[in-house]
């Protein structure tokens, strides 16, 4: 039981028996300053009820609430400050974390409730850049959170392997590619053979109306260009999982614009039947004027399908399939004005799951203040930052640790966790400036110090020949109890980065966790021969299993030695 659930129970027993606890633990804060006591109950709320002021709330209950778990209660203007006796409850905190191990922090109000996550979707036939990495990691970070909190999920590869620019890459195949290149090393060619298309339209725009013919023989099912589209596509999917490997990311399915082809008839002849559809300028379009949105283009005037008629076919399948209770489309927030169109139009047909969609916007990676494009060949590919990563984590594991006998592993775990950690300690609504040097730093606020401190803790226990069974008894000291308070603050932290879609929310919590332990690793010597030496190897391991649980939440394995 955590020391709000703790100080709850007291104050509905005492003070507010009328009161649920779950109000109370809502209304109680922590305090800037720990010398201001550990928990605040503030009384502006019971102003009304009681007919006086919180002041005076405050300084009568200072005096009639006790407790033994309680070392002081004070009235500090309307609140009603709580100073906790260390060893006893820090014994019910910690006690907690050992009795539940990785489950301590896990959530049940999901109640099992379907999460569809959109996520990733890489286009084929082009480099899996940087600018992938976002939506791949914190679409991986969420879906985790959410099973943490008792959903289940599914989690969607929506792969960009139809559209226009599919046709433009099977013309500058036939104009300029070489079979033999391709098959050598098909991504890094056809990423060639895209960026030559647009410079050489800079110079023939006429090519551009050849792409979108060829887009159109395959939709219209042509052989020769389908056969191009297959095989582009098979490449590029074979590309993709040798990073996701590397990343630790897993999908339930891998279906693409693609798949839907067979499935926007449907979405067309009910946008006619309830009279949504207009023609303006020769294409299809649902107008929402109402919403202040631009029209929602659902055919071209060839006739060709757009990305929002895919997608509207892609929310009725997923409904259908997964019966979702909420779908959630990690995708950038330049799309935000796509998702509205697109729940707008579905709205209009009468579906209301429609309000169960949310899109979860994030920044962009920039590469010298600007947005990556593939199309004007302003990329870092993703592999390569993560092979340098490793690259540089074995160098330094080799310095600190030459006969650590998996380091290999080890250095894959630490460098591809630099890389997610850097991007999941941002807010995710932030741009980010790429910077190779900041990434894969390994010093001060990054996924590497966390993983450290971790391997520092399973280490002390390895020393002391203690890692099971550990009992904590209780500790007084300042500086063990502000680690104890730090790792009470964990179902919390869960729960918040959960409401808000927000991974960082626990890479931060992450980073003050560990800089606490290692000052109180600093500052106490743990392997000691007295009667507390087993409560702080209990400390320890309790500090690890909330650093592993974390970073299990991120998608970051944690390594026992570095």
């Amino acid at each position: 039981m955590d020391l709000k659930s703790l100080l709850a129970h007291e104050i509905k027993a005492q003070l507010l028996p009328d009161w649920s606890e779950n109000v109370l633990w809502d209304l109680i804060e922590t305090p800037k300053h720990s010398h201001l006591g550990d928990l605040a109950f503030p009384c502006f709320q019971l102003a009304k009820v009681y007919k006086k002021s919180p002041v005076q709330i405050a300084n009568e209950w200072s005096v009639t609430f006790t407790s033994p778990l309680f070392t002081k209660v004070e009235a500090v203007g309307p609140y009603l400050n709580i100073h906790f006796n260390r060893a006893k409850a820090g014994k019910e905190i910690v006690s907690d974390i050992l009795g539940k191990g990785k489950d301590y922090g896990t959530q049940t109000f999901g109640e099992k409730k379907t999460i569809v996550l959109d996520m990733s979707s890489p286009n084929i036939a082009k480099p899996f850049s940087m600018g992938h990495l976002r939506s791949t990691v914190i679409g991986n970070a969420i879906a985790t959170i959410a099973e943490k909190c008792g959903y289940s999920t599914e989690k969607i590869n929506y792969i960009g392997d139809w559209g226009t620019q599919f046709g433009k890459l099977i013309v500058a195949f036939k104009k300029w590619g070489d079979p033999e290149k391709v098959k050598e090393n098909p991504i890094a060619e056809l990423f060639v053979l895209y960026k030559r298309f647009h410079e050489e339209a800079e110079l023939d725009p006429g090519l551009e109306n050849e792409g979108r013919r060829a887009f159109k023989l395959l939709e219209d099912g042509d052989e020769e260009v389908t056969e191009l589209w297959k095989w582009f596509k098979d490449e590029s999917l074979q590309a993709f999982k040798t990073i996701y490997s590397l990343l630790g990311v897993k999908f339930d399915s891998y279906n693409g614009e693609a798949f839907f082809n067979d499935k926007m008839d449907e979405i067309v002849t009910l946008l006619q039947e309830h009279q949504l559809l207009e023609e303006s300028q020769g294409a299809q379009v649902v107008r929402m004027d109402e919403g202040n949105l631009p029209p929602c283009l659902i055919k071209k005037s060839d006739g060709a399908t757009l990305y929002a008629t895919r997608d509207l076919a892609a929310a009725l399948y997923r409904k259908r399939q997964y019966h979702f209770d909420e779908a959630l489309y990690i995708v950038g927030q330049e799309q935000t004005i796509h998702f509205k169109q697109v729940m707008t139009v579905l709205k209009k047909l009468g579906y209301d799951w429609a309000d169960d969609m949310k899109h979860i916007p994030f920044g962009l990676y920039l590469k010298d203040g600007k947005k990556m494009s593939t199309r004007k060949g302003r990329v870092i590919l993703l592999e390569e930052v993560l092979q340098e990563a490793i690259t540089m984590a074995e160098e330094n594991i080799t310095l600190k640790n030459p006969g650590l006998e998996n380091a290999p592993s080890v250095a894959r775990d630490v460098g591809v966790g630099a890389v997610i950690f850097h991007d999941l300690k941002n807010d995710r609504l932030n741009d980010i400036e790429f910077s190779l040097d900041h990434m894969l730093t390994f010093e001060g606020e990054t996924g590497p110090y966390i993983q450290y401190t971790y391997a520092r803790a399973q280490s002390l226990l390895r020393k002391a020949g203690e890692t099971y069974s550990l009992k904590f008894d209780g500790l007084d000291d300042a500086e063990s109890w502000e680690v104890v308070k730090q790792l009470r603050l964990f179902p919390e932290i869960i729960e918040k980065a959960w409401q808000h879609y927000a991974p960082s929310v626990i890479a931060k919590y992450l980073i003050d966790t560990s800089q606490s332990f290692n000052r109180y690793y600093g500052k106490t010597k743990i392997i000691s021969e007295d009667p507390q030496k087993k409560s702080r190897l209990a400390l320890v391991q309790a500090v690890g299993i909330v650093l592993a649980e974390g970073l299990r939440l991120l998608g970051i394995n944690s390594p026992s030695e570095m």
